[in-house]
């Protein structure tokens, strides 16, 4: 659907000055993101195991711990997307500029959500007011959770799948490229548990930004480690 009639070989040649700074921001940024997408399916990984049934919620610390987690990985996110940005061949930067807007829009919206709760939702005047700390919760219908869906399964799943079309050429590339349209695919999925009104569903959303998104990060990761400022030609070398 968002696949332009660009040869392979035009990606490939092109010089869109892939600069030695960007290629740093770029390995910086898909390590953070890594490290932290690892230590938040942990975390994640625990609460599950802790609920007793599947209509609880996760509780602290575990909750306050995926708060945080997910307010710092933001930062690394979006900067990852400019790398990205950076890295695509001049006929792909609509793509990736586009891929850019929609995780920039993720990133306000996930961390103005998540650094309310972390912060007011523990305040005496907060608690008070009836019936806002219900809309603040993770328990369907509500409007933290809204908002939670908004930028996950929806924001997110267009970045990915405008990103997934910078890479072709080399198989590296092609993985890059194949993760992130799985990635942003699941992440669309999940949008069912909204239709259906059944939040469970809603997990097959987190295998698209967990589970196909941590693969494709680190690859990104390795593609821009090896890539050459000049030519972009170090993909095509690790083939």
């Amino acid at each position: 659907m968002f696949y332009a009639p660009v040869s392979v070989s035009t990606l490939n040649n092109d010089k869109s000055g892939f600069s030695a700074t960007a290629r740093r921001m770029g390995v910086y940024s898909a390590t953070a993101t890594s490290i932290l997408l690892v230590l938040y399916a942990i975390a994640l990984g625990v609460g599950f195991l802790s609920l007793s049934s599947p209509e609880e919620t996760i509780g602290d610390p575990v909750f306050s711990i995926l708060e945080i987690l997910i307010v710092l990985m933001m930062p690394a996110m979006v900067c990852l997307m400019v790398a990205v940005h950076s890295w695509a061949p001049t006929q792909a930067k609509v793509f990736s500029l586009t891929a850019l807007v929609f995780m920039s829009l993720v990133a306000v919206v996930t961390c103005c959500l998540h650094f309310l709760i972390l912060t007011l939702s523990r305040t005496p005047e907060f608690v008070s007011i009836p019936g806002l700390q219900a809309q603040l919760s993770f328990q369907w219908p509500s409007v933290a959770y809204a908002l939670d869906v908004l930028a996950w399964d929806f924001f997110f799943a267009l970045s990915m799948l405008f990103a997934a079309p910078v890479f072709s050429g080399g198989k590296l590339s092609l993985w890059i490229r194949t993760l992130m349209t799985i990635s942003g695919v699941l992440a669309f999925a999940g949008l069912a548990g909204v239709v259906a009104g059944d939040m469970r569903l809603r997990n097959i959303g987190i295998m698209g930004y967990v589970g196909a998104f941590l693969p494709a990060v680190v690859l990104l990761g390795v593609l821009f480690y090896t890539a050459d400022t000049d030519s972009k030609t170090a993909d095509n070398a690790s083939d």
